[in-house]
């Protein structure tokens, strides 16, 4: 990543994340070029960084999306990915949402129990429609990852097992308002082992070839996201062997296979950037308080999730420290006893794997207003989200006040 993170600064102000779209388009072609010898579709999963500007960048690479509430759909439509390249998955749907997704045609829903196959079900009646299923299936595979982020074991909310599954593809079968087309499975985020990924796609491939033999026949195989990057020198999946491994299962079956990458595509892509206020010493504890804080940036606090962070300055002298915020909140802190330079008052500091679950999660805390978003292209900076004021923090509020 070649970026000014000074001249930015200057430009924008701190705090700011900033993205590197090349890096982006890089990403998602290894990945799209990894499957190539089958039908496929690269679904990105909006969660991860649900700017419209990403969204757009990705729709003119190519991508569908992968989305988990309505909201996200509307995204997705609105930045020019088509209809029949978007799918909502998410465990709680609201009637609403069900009802919204069918009306805009998209490719499938993604149910995750049998209470909301009949509620889709319903919903489609009413509306006298026929839904798109595909089903999440569980494989109960440990995914060896962070138990946050985990979601293929029974103890997980995600998904149903393979009875009922099975069960699932007889009603849609058998309804005339749902047409099974597709099936899903995604065991956890973060993921830097192959061999978990295989066992459970192979799961999900034998019941594709068990519902043929009943004459069920599904045109999409989606096999989820969650391909790790490197946060902390990390040994990460190769994409060719990824792609073979998942490919390997689908001999005899003519079905598109689709992947829903998300934190694999934008997370290194990222870096948020903040500046030093000042420093402190509590007994023998050195603090580096920043402009930046838990509410832009709450992976570390959340999930103890670890960060590279550099100071950007020349100073050679390393201690320990702890690098925190301004918010009120003990979990206010970006890194613990980590080693960082004396720093002095608006040196920046980068915060670097921030393109995924970071933004996106931000919230206006303390009355704080989320930072400004920045992407770079050839070399080319421009604000994709602005900063926000005080003003759009109470704009749903200050109509209301006697």
């Amino acid at each position: 990543m070649n970026i000014d993170f000074k001249k930015l600064a200057d430009k924008y102000q701190t705090p700011y994340y900033v993205y590197d779209f090349d890096y982006i388009s890089n990403q998602y072609n290894e990945l799209k070029t990894a499957f190539k010898a089958r039908k496929s579709l690269i679904a990105y999963a909006v969660k991860a960084n649900s700017n419209l500007s990403v969204i757009k960048h990705l729709a003119n690479l190519g991508a569908g999306a992968d989305c988990v509430s309505i909201g996200e759909v509307k995204r997705a439509l609105k930045v020019g990915i088509p209809s029949y390249k978007i799918i909502f998955s998410g465990v709680g749907k609201i009637d609403d949402e069900i009802r919204t997704a069918l009306e805009l045609d998209i490719l499938m829903i993604n149910v995750e129990s049998a209470a909301e196959l009949d509620r889709v079900e319903l919903i489609a009646k009413e509306l006298g429609k026929v839904a798109r299923i595909s089903i999440r299936v569980n494989p109960n595979i440990d995914p060896q990852t962070h138990p946050y982020i985990s979601t293929g074991l029974h103890e997980n909310k995600f998904g149903v097992d393979i009875d009922t599954a099975k069960r699932m593809y007889i009603q849609c079968n058998n309804s005339e308002n749902l047409e099974p087309v597709g099936i899903h499975c995604h065991i956890g985020s973060q993921l830097t082992q192959l061999e978990p990924i295989k066992e459970s796609v192979k799961i999900v491939a034998d019941l594709v070839k068990n519902l043929k033999a009943i004459k069920i026949e599904l045109s999409f195989m989606d096999v989820g996201g969650g391909l790790g990057i490197i946060y902390n020198e990390e040994k990460l999946i190769d994409t060719n062997e990824y792609a073979q491994a998942i490919l390997e299962t689908m001999f005899g079956l003519d079905i598109t296979v689709v992947c829903e990458p998300g934190r694999f595509i934008v997370g290194n892509a990222g870096t948020f950037i903040t500046k030093v206020l000042y420093e402190k010493i509590n007994g023998e504890k050195r603090f580096v308080i920043v402009d930046g804080a838990m509410n832009d940036l709450i992976r570390p606090s959340l999930y103890n999730a670890y960060h590279k962070i550099e100071v950007l300055n020349d100073n050679k002298e390393l201690s320990l420290c702890n690098l925190v915020g301004p918010v009120c909140e003990s979990g206010d802190f970006f890194a613990k006893d980590v080693e960082l330079p004396k720093t002095k008052h608006n040196d920046l500091v980068a915060i670097y794997s921030a393109g995924a679950y970071c933004f996106t999660m931000a919230s206006n805390y303390n009355t704080r207003g989320r930072v400004a978003e920045i992407a770079v292209q050839n070399g080319v900076d421009k604000l994709i989200r602005k900063r926000e004021t005080f003003e759009d923090i109470i704009a749903l509020e200050e109509e209301f006040i006697n």
